[in-house]
């Protein structure tokens, strides 16, 4: 979605063009989807858990609610000792031990370098979208995208090679 920094309001919520419709392709290829995210602001008190589960609800309605598998998020602050907190991969363990996932053929994809670092952390195939904080980032991913549609082309080829 776009960036709504710390969103507490559902109204903020804005998914980009195009990625409901990618979503489906991804599922329709086999993929399970997850979203996995840092939520320091519930940490730092600039929303709520509750604010959080409406913003996070909203997306879903606009991203297609049958497009995600789950979602887990980390409402640690930075430089709080925190297991779960990207780049450490505790979600990323967590969705693993509940889907049964095969994390050394899965793909992390994100906009900041902890991102990348979770998923390399975790043995997946990272791959930093250029929306967002993207460009910014000082990180050496095993793909670049422009943007999300674009990484989702990138894994739907990638698939139909192997």
């Amino acid at each position: 979605m776009e960036d709504a920094h710390y969103c507490a309001d559902p109204a903020l919520v804005r998914v980009f063009p195009g990625v409901p419709e990618a979503l489906q392709r991804l599922r329709a290829a086999g993929f399970a989807i997850f979203i996995v995210t840092n939520q320091s602001g519930i940490g730092r008190g600039l929303l709520t858990t509750a604010q959080y589960h409406a913003v996070a609800g909203e997306f879903l309605r606009q991203a297609g609610r049958d497009s995600i598998d789950a979602s887990y998020f980390c409402p640690d602050a930075p430089g709080v000792p925190s297991a779960c907190r990207k780049p450490e991969i505790g979600m990323v363990r967590r969705a693993a031990a509940d889907y049964a996932l095969d994390l050394g053929a899965s793909y992390f994809v994100g906009d900041k370098s902890a991102d990348v670092e979770c998923g390399r952390r975790a043995g997946m195939r990272t791959i930093l979208v250029l929306t967002g904080y993207g460009p910014e980032q000082q990180c050496s991913p095993d793909l670049t995208c422009a943007d999300a549609l674009a990484a989702i082309d990138s894994i739907l080829s990638e698939a139909a090679q192997r």
